[in-house]
């Protein structure tokens, strides 16, 4: 059987980088039928999915239900060729603030789907998961697949808990599986609790911009598009029990993403506050990703300048969709994390 023949099932296809996943692969792999699981949560949206169904009809399969559910996990892998896992409890603010969710789904629910898995042979399982697991690092050097994992966050340390996992189930029960860490994503459709789509939408509503200490933390920066290219070529051409990872080579310190930020939108950088800096936040974050350039012959596309620059013009021209996804719940989460700026 041939990828274009196979069945996928994608968790946490309703999110960020799930939903640019599953339109990437659809896209450029003609046949290929996905199907996706998402709860719904808070970071779930359904419009990141939307139109999906009449542009690819019996190719494209929207499942609901949680990845801690065995019966609906089962039910939903049943006739799976691969499983591309996403799913998540992911901004590292709420696992501070309640550790609970991050350990329920990130750890339980990574657990029911490799159980599933192995019951049903699946083919491949990848892991998709963060350099965040690496821990931090210093002024100089990058995170290689051979990095100790060092985790410095209830969030990161759920997310190493499950590669651990993923890892157990290839050497325990030779279970077919690719994990894969990549450093911070961005993009369309992103929840704007992460930085770029928090200080984009801030500044087009002209409300104070929150950024942690003196901005000066570094993390290097992929975009969705790029990291989902790589996911895909994991998912076909990566070796079992292997971990491959996707970088940018676009190391910035978070203040000069706001300032750039800025820049793009003609913002005043009087709109920037400084608030308490994140409990334990990680210094610096790098990938070095010369062995998925080399093994997957994964190439990024987008620079970081072109990249942001894109991203900023979707938000500009989906306004619609960030004010409703800032309504409600999140509202009420930023007011109790970042106080009244």
């Amino acid at each position: 059987m041939g990828i274009s023949e196979e069945t996928w099932l994608v968790t946490g296809g309703a999110g960020f980088i799930g939903s640019n996943f599953i339109r990437h692969a659809l896209n450029v792999r003609d046949g290929l039928r996905i199907r996706c699981l998402d709860k719904l949560t808070y970071a779930g949206n359904l419009r990141n999915l939307e139109g999906l169904d009449k542009q690819y009809g019996d190719r494209y399969q929207f499942v609901r239900g949680c990845i801690t559910d065995t019966t609906i996990v089962s039910g939903a892998m049943t006739g799976v060729d691969r499983v591309v896992h996403f799913a998540a409890e992911s901004h590292v603010d709420r696992s501070i603030v309640d550790a609970g969710a991050f350990i329920e789904t990130n750890v339980k629910g990574t657990l029911v789907l490799l159980n599933a898995a192995r019951s049903q042979g699946v083919r491949r399982f990848v892991q998709v998961s963060t350099d965040e697991v690496y821990g931090t690092l210093g002024d100089e050097g990058a995170f290689t697949e051979d990095t100790p994992l060092a985790a410095n966050s209830p969030y990161s340390a759920s997310k190493a808990g499950a590669d651990l996992l993923a890892r157990a189930f290839f050497h325990t029960h030779q279970l077919d599986v690719v994990i894969t860490r990549c450093s911070n994503n961005y993009g369309r459709y992103q929840f704007p609790e992460k930085l770029i789509p928090l200080m984009i939408t801030n500044a087009l509503e002209g409300k104070p911009l929150p950024v942690y200490g003196k901005g000066l933390n570094v993390r290097d920066w992929i975009h969705v598009h790029d990291h989902c290219d790589g996911v895909l070529l994991a998912c076909e051409n990566g070796k079992a029990g292997e971990v491959y990872n996707f970088g940018g080579r676009a190391e910035k310190k978070n203040i000069e993403v706001v300032q750039t930020i800025l820049r793009l939108l003609k913002k005043p950088e009087s709109l920037i506050r400084y608030v308490e800096d994140r409990k334990g936040h990680d210094w610096r974050y790098a990938i070095d990703c010369q062995k998925s350039e080399r093994e997957l012959n994964w190439k990024r596309k987008y620079s970081f300048e072109s990249g942001l620059a894109e991203t900023v013009s979707w938000y500009l021209e989906n306004e619609s969709w960030w004010r409703e996804v800032k309504s409600g719940e999140y509202q009420n989460f930023y007011k109790n994390y970042y106080g009244e700026l």
